[in-house]
């Protein structure tokens, strides 16, 4: 069976993600802080007939999260697909006119730092195979600043969809395919903003492997 690690799962996008690439015979595997939250999750998944697995995580402890990938490998093999978005709502955020340094170390270690370790520990694997996709996803203010309190979040969120996106370019040759999916929309807000319709892109992304940049947003909203 092909296997997804979901860094970052919750009951939003990262079960409707466990969700989708489930329907296709996928394994998954989920990784959060909360070991009461994954085990709902895998749960809800079991009662749908999909494989899955928790594993504890800290995105900004690095040695709890290459633990965590390397537990998920033991469980179910090797990782084709990684999907990295975790949630940073304790962290908040301030207007560029006031970020100081302090301000983006946390958001830095959270939004960039996570996925490189995340990235780093499941790359050598995709590269010996020649095969595998990274997803790597974060909110509006990464393509288009939004001001006010996403300032200093969007500077951190801007250099994760950077790394996305030099990441589409070097490993294109190598069989490896990565694509940043920006969400700018409230999820479950109205029509067209469902989990499970934006985790259709993530699944697109994956079998297409023909984008590097995928931004969701409805017509008139804030792009």
């Amino acid at each position: 069976m092909p296997v997804i690690a979901i860094v970052g799962a919750g009951p939003g996008m990262g079960l409707a993600i466990a969700r989708r690439f489930g329907s296709e015979g996928f394994d998954v595997a989920l990784l959060a802080r909360s070991r009461d939250k994954l085990d709902d999750l895998v749960a809800q998944l079991a009662d749908e007939g999909i494989q899955a697995a928790g594993f504890t995580a800290d995105v900004t402890r690095p040695d709890t999260l290459r633990e965590a990938l390397a537990a998920a490998e033991s469980r179910f093999g090797p990782i084709d697909v990684l999907e990295y978005s975790p949630a940073n709502h304790a962290l908040g955020g301030v207007s560029v006119l006031e970020t100081a340094r302090e301000d983006l170390q946390p958001q830095f270690e959270h939004y960039v730092y996570g996925a490189l370790t995340a990235v780093s520990q499941v790359l050598p694997g995709m590269l010996r195979r020649g095969s595998g996709t990274l997803l790597l996803s974060t909110g509006a203010s990464s393509v288009r600043p939004l001001g006010g309190t996403f300032g200093s979040i969007g500077i951190a969120a801007a250099a994760l969809r950077n790394y996305a996106l030099a990441l589409n370019v070097d490993l294109a040759e190598h069989g490896v395919h990565a694509t940043h999916v920006a969400i700018g929309v409230m999820i479950g807000s109205g029509p067209g903003t469902e989990a499970a319709t934006i985790a259709e892109h993530y699944w697109q992304a994956h079998t297409k492997r023909d984008q590097a940049e995928i931004v969701h947003a409805m017509p008139g909203g804030p792009w």
